[in-house]
């Protein structure tokens, strides 16, 4: 088979190249399920023991020992490269909508490019570039998205014509197409020879690299790594990297303290030809098929073409296990409708003769993005797996990330959006996944516009008050599992469009969500936040205070009763979680942190927090229900409903009490709403959730009380320049960065986490700014919207992105959020930022190619709220420098 002949020409070539290896290995045989004789014992001891020798494994192998690391064993249960890596297509593809997995391809490009000279070992490097398809006008703008992030990361790339499409590659038909988009320094590889290059490039450099050895499970002793069972005997190690591929969710699950690893594999085809009468030329460009869902490469003389069906196959559900893997059974009637695309599109190829129609796994992740990072339940155990068919365009970066990881604490970039901690174990249900990855599998050529949402899985964590805002017409959207309302749907109103309302431009709920907002601004409206993560942190002592004050940049050592929004922030000043704590007593907090944060903060808490037994943490998440009554007529709402006065005098902001609410005791009242607006948001047990909900709805009938959702409250923060974590704020943005400066006490009297990081950044000034830019020559109704990831240009520079976007109703504008950078134009060198930097510029946002002119704030619109900001840039002004 062709695979096979290219899997054995890889060893040849590998082996070859490494004498140490020949000296490690002497006896081998083809099959992969015949024992053989092991030269080389394992050692006692590692510093990292990495499981798996595809291209994940080998990668983190590479750079962990290119990073100065040399105590490490790489095993394999086959042989190197012989699982999915070995059935690669070997395209190295940088066109990817999200910016990590932009910028991990890029490198993983760069890197394999110099893997030959520096190892030896020939890898099939052939830079061919890739054209992407399209044949819609919206395809056409998901294309200018990524194109105009490319071309501002300095990868070359163009939106070309039909025209040209087929000057670049003759034998497509082009007559169903709109546009395409070219990157010319796109690239294919022979996967498994990478692998094994970088493999050689280890082993010269310490790594002792053993195959035909399987992990049987990792032993975790007071939450830490300790050793490896393998079948050849245990391995002591402080760091374990579980690079088992498809099998990395059995191999978490396989030890004492469980690992959740959600990825799930399905079959995944190609066909293979014979050369053409006329052979392909090495050079022809990678042709990407979206909208017909096939993607088609040259192949020795012929060509190589798979795709991503839309009635995937899932596979080992029940965890069937086998070494190495062999090829799958052809399906002809399932590959079907891919060889018809790939007919139409290439119709030259009738008389071609097929030489085999490869039948591989590919591991998919619940939501297309890859997983690592370290667990959350076990320190030590680094996870980097589910590749989502992109194993060889981000094997390099994921390597070099995940190797930073270990080495330093953080990589040199932000990779939350792919951090195994976005998950928890509710995702991990071998059902969810089956039937998560049957829908994320044809989502990989799916048209996805903004603010899409899956359909399986759904219905996982609801709120107690699920049914009866749904009956009310609630529209809904998930995150971490959660239901959350997007935005109600009047009576009346055409259900099944707004259902189906897929587009970049302006949305068919633009007028239900301006409502909304509208009711918000005046009179009262109710939202349901109960998905927001919740902790509690008590102490017999002062311990809570204390570990808080270390863990958190602002002051929490409040009178009871009182909220703080603060930081919890890492070495460098980062946000590691943006929340608001309340003290409930003297020795008692109530923490509220994004939905988001429910696995990464309690990681985090546990990690640093003092082993102590009169310290505690709860996470009471599932305990509460929280509802956020926002508008002017909220304080009459509240004290109709309570008995009690709700007015300022009474209730300042940021204050907490513990109140009756109806018939209902023991709410936890708040004095925030988490948009700038007036109002309070309520912490219900859930027993009491149902009751207070329709009291609440039935004393607001009088103040026109409407139910509202997460739309109206995005488009609230956003005009009020509210930073949101996990889309504004990250590990890699500080308080001083985005005007919270006075979030940060830096002499409260106690060292807190990060505290150098921002006395350095008073003393020096920042580096970016967060800016709030106001669209000026955009027409809502007809031009594109800004979603997030916008390029942002200053006088004609690329300075930055924006993180978040929404049309603000009360200035009838779009409103963008973003992070403005000062590059000097010689070096490209990172300078201060200073307001006057900010303030002198002329700026664009980039919509998909086309610039709209922006007006740049460092403070919101709303008066009172702009008199605060302005104090604080006064103050921010006084330790920046020139």
């Amino acid at each position: 088979a062709a695979g096979m002949f290219l899997r054995l020409l890889s060893d040849l070539q590998w082996r070859a190249a490494n004498p140490r290896w020949r000296r490690m290995s002497s006896s081998r045989r083809s099959s992969s399920t015949t024992a053989e004789p092991h030269p080389v014992s394992l050692p006692a001891q590692a510093q990292v023991v990495i499981c798996g020798g595809g291209i994940m494994g080998t990668s983190v192998a590479y750079h962990l020992s290119k990073m100065g690391w040399k105590d490490i064993v790489l095993l394999e249960q086959g042989r190197l490269a012989a699982g999915t890596t070995r059935f690669c297509a070997g395209i190295v593809s940088t066109a990817r909508p999200v910016s990590i997995e932009l910028k991990m391809a890029h490198y993983s490009n760069k890197l394999y490019q110099q893997l030959e000279q520096e190892t030896g070992v020939q890898t099939g490097y052939m830079k061919t570039g890739s054209i992407s398809l399209a044949q819609t006008q919206d395809r056409l703008i998901s294309l200018k998205r990524i194109a105009s992030s490319l071309n501002v990361m300095g990868i070359p790339c163009e939106i070309i014509s039909p025209k040209k499409v087929l000057q670049l590659h003759p034998l497509i038909n082009i007559h169903d197409l709109v546009g395409a988009m070219y990157v010319p320094e796109d690239a294919l590889v022979s996967s498994a020879n990478v692998s094994l290059a970088l493999a050689t490039a280890a082993s010269r450099n310490g790594v002792q690299i053993h195959e035909r050895t399987s992990v049987s499970h990792v032993t975790v002793q007071k939450g830490h790594v300790t050793g490896v069972e393998t079948d050849r005997g245990r391995i002591q190690c402080q760091y374990f990297v579980n690079c088992a591929g498809q099998w990395a969710y059995e191999l978490g699950h396989s030890g004492e303290e469980p690992v959740h690893i959600p990825l799930h594999a399905c079959e995944h085809f190609y066909l293979l030809t014979h050369p053409l009468q006329e052979p392909l030329s090495s050079s022809l460009p990678t042709i990407v098929d979206p909208d017909g869902r096939i993607y088609i490469r040259n192949w020795q003389g012929g060509i190589l073409s798979g795709g991503f069906e839309k009635n995937p196959k899932p596979l080992f559900t029940e965890g069937r296990n086998q070494l190495e893997i062999q090829n799958l059974q052809e399906d002809w009637d399932h590959f079907g409708p891919l060889l018809s695309a790939l007919l139409r599109r290439m119709p030259g190829l009738e008389a071609l003769q097929i030489m085999q129609l490869v039948n591989c796994p590919e591991s998919f992740t619940p939501d297309m993005r890859c997983i690592m990072g370290e667990s959350p339940t076990a320190r030590g155990y680094f996870v980097l797996a589910g590749m989502n068919s992109a194993g060889i365009s981000y094997g390099g970066g994921a390597g070099k990330y995940l190797a930073e990881w270990m080495v330093n604490g953080y990589p040199s970039e932000n990779v939350w959006p792919l951090d195994l901690k976005r998950f928890g174990t509710l995702q991990s249900s071998r059902t969810f996944l089956r039937h998560r990855v049957m829908e994320v599998m044809p989502l990989m050529c799916d048209l996805k516009v903004p603010r899409w949402d899956f359909q399986t899985g759904r219905q996982l964590r609801t709120s107690p008050l699920y049914d009866r805002l749904d009956a009310q017409g609630a529209r809904w959207m998930e995150k971490h599992g959660f239901e959350r309302v997007k935005y109600f749907v009047p009576p009346g109103s055409d259900l099944l469009d707004l259902d189906h309302s897929k587009t970049f431009y302006k949305p068919d709920w633009f007028d239900i969500v301006g409502s909304e907002v509208k009711c918000c601004k005046e009179a009262v409206c109710v939202i349901d936040m109960s998905s927001f993560t919740k902790f509690e942190i008590s102490s017999t002592g002062d311990q809570a205070l204390e570990s808080l004050q270390y863990l958190f940049s602002n002051d929490l050592d409040v009178p009871v009763g009182h909220v703080v929004h603060t930081g919890m922030l890492n070495e460098k000043g980062g946000y590691e979680n943006d929340c608001s704590i309340a003290r409930l007593s003297k020795r008692s907090f109530f923490m509220i942190s994004p939905t988001d944060q429910q696995v990464h903060c309690w990681a985090w808490l546990k990690n640093r927090l003092p082993d102590d037994s009169n310290l505690t943490v709860e996470d009471v998440t599932w305990k509460y229900t929280a509802l956020n009554l926002i508008g002017p007529r909220a304080v009459d709402v509240l004290s109709e409903l309570s008995y009690a006065p709700m007015t300022a005098e009474h209730f300042p902001s940021l204050f907490c009490k513990e109140m009756s609410v109806g018939y209902a005791n023991g709410i936890r009242v708040m004095s925030i709403t988490h948009t700038g607006e007036p109002g309070f948001v309520l912490y219900i047990p859930i027993e009491y959730a149902l009751h207070v909900y329709n009291e609440v709805m039935n004393m607001g009938q009088k103040y026109g009380i409407r139910n509202a959702g997460y739309y109206a409250l995005r488009s609230l923060r956003i005009e009020k320049f509210f930073a949101f974590w996990g889309q504004d704020l990250d590990a890699f943005t500080t308080p001083m960065e985005c005007g919270r400066e006075f979030q940060v006490k830096l002499e409260k009297g106690t060292q807190f986490v990060g505290q150098e990081a921002l006395l350095e950044q008073k003393q020096n000034g920042v580096y970016k700014r967060f800016t709030m830019f106001i669209l000026e020559d955009h027409d809502t109704d007809l031009d594109l919207w800004p979603w997030w990831g916008e390029p942002i240009f200053r006088n004609g520079r690329y300075v930055g992105k924006t993180t978040s976007s929404a049309y603000s109703y009360t200035l009838e504008r779009h409103v963008c959020l973003g992070f403005v950078h000062h590059f000097d134009e010689k070096t490209g060198e990172e300078l201060v930022v200073t307001t006057d930097f900010i303030n002198q510029g002329e700026y664009e946002i980039d919509i998909a190619g086309q610039r709209f002119q922006a007006k740049a704030k460092l403070y919101p619109f709303s008066s009172l709220f702009t008199q605060r900001r302005r104090k604080d840039e006064v103050e921010l002004s006084g330790y920046q420098r020139e």
